[in-house]
C-alpha cells in the first residue's frame, strides 16, 4: 500500500510537499492572532517564542503519527502518513521555525536541508551539500520552515509569518540545477574566522520558481478572523 519514498517521481514529491504546505500554513494561519498577542507580551527570546508557536499552532491542528523517532537540528519532526487517492507515504515532516528581522529572507544551515546548496558567493562558486538525507528509513523527508517577521522596537511587534517549503534534494535540477539558477544567497557567516557555514533561502527566488512554496500571513492589517478562509497563493 504505501510506496517507496525513492520510488516516488517528481510530480509526486511535488503533491506531497505541497499537501504539506497547506497543512503548516493552516495550522500557523488559524494561531495567528494569539501569535502575535504572544509576541506582543512575552520577554522570552524571539527564537525560543518562534519554536513555541510552531510547535502549539501544529499540535492544535494534530497530525498523524507513525512509532519513529527523528533526530536532527528541528524544531517541530513528526513521523507520519500521508494518504493520496491514488497512493500512500511515510513522510518525516520537519517544521522549523525562524525569528528575524530581516525581511525576504531566511538563514539556515546544511542540517537543515537535502538539497545541494549552488550559488555564487564573494564571486565564487559555492557548491555545499545539505545534510539531511532525503530519505529518513522509510519515510520522505519533507522540510518546512516558518519565519517570523517580527520588530522590538519601539514595542515587540509580530509585522508577518512566511512559510517556506524547501524542495526535497530529489528535486535539485528543479530548483536549484547550478550556481547562477538559485534559490540562495550567501549567509552572514564569515568563512576568513572559521565561522559554520549559513546560507540565505531567498523566498522571492523560491517563489519565482512555484508560487504556492511561499505563503504570507500578514499580521497588519490582520486578515479575516473567519476559520478556514486563509487566501492560499497558487
Amino acid at each position: 500500500m504505501f510506496l517507496d519514498p525513492s520510488d516516488l517521481h517528481p510530480a509526486q514529491i511535488e503533491e506531497i510537499e505541497k499537501a504539506s504546505a497547506r497543512l503548516v500554513t493552516q495550522a500557523v494561519y488559524e494561531f495567528r492572532e494569539t501569535a502575535a498577542d504572544i509576541f506582543s507580551k512575552e520577554e522570552d527570546l524571539a527564537q525560543d517564542i518562534a519554536e513555541d508557536i510552531t510547535r502549539e499552532a501544529l499540535d492544535r491542528l494534530g497530525v498523524s503519527r507513525m512509532d519513529l523517532r527523528i533526530y536532527g537540528k528541528i524544531d517541530y519532526k513528526r513521523a507520519r502518513y500521508v494518504f493520496h487517492p491514488e497512493y500512500a507515504v511515510r513522510q518525516a515532516l520537519l517544521v522549523d521555525s525562524k525569528a528575524e528581522k530581516d525581511h525576504g529572507t531566511s538563514t539556515l544551515q546544511t542540517a537543515q536541508t537535502s538539497m545541494r546548496i549552488r550559488h555564487i558567493r564573494a564571486d565564487q562558486p559555492v557548491d555545499e551539500a545539505g545534510e539531511l538525507p532525503v530519505n529518513i528509513g522509510k519515510c520522505l523527508t519533507t522540510t518546512i520552515f516558518v519565519k517570523y517577521e517580527y520588530q522590538d522596537e519601539p514595542e515587540n511587534k509580530l509585522l508577518e509569518i512566511i512559510i517556506a517549503a524547501l524542495p526535497s534534494g530529489m528535486l535539485q535540477d528543479r530548483y536549484n540545477p547550478s550556481h547562477q539558477d538559485t534559490i540562495w544567497r550567501a549567509g552572514r557567516n564569515a568563512p576568513t574566522r572559521g565561522e559554520p557555514f549559513r546560507v540565505r533561502l531567498v523566498f522571492g527566488l523560491l517563489k519565482n520558481k512555484m508560487r504556492w512554496r511561499v505563503q504570507s500571513i500578514p499580521m497588519n492589517p490582520m486578515l479575516p478572523a473567519t476559520p478556514g478562509s486563509f487566501p492560499w497563493d497558487e
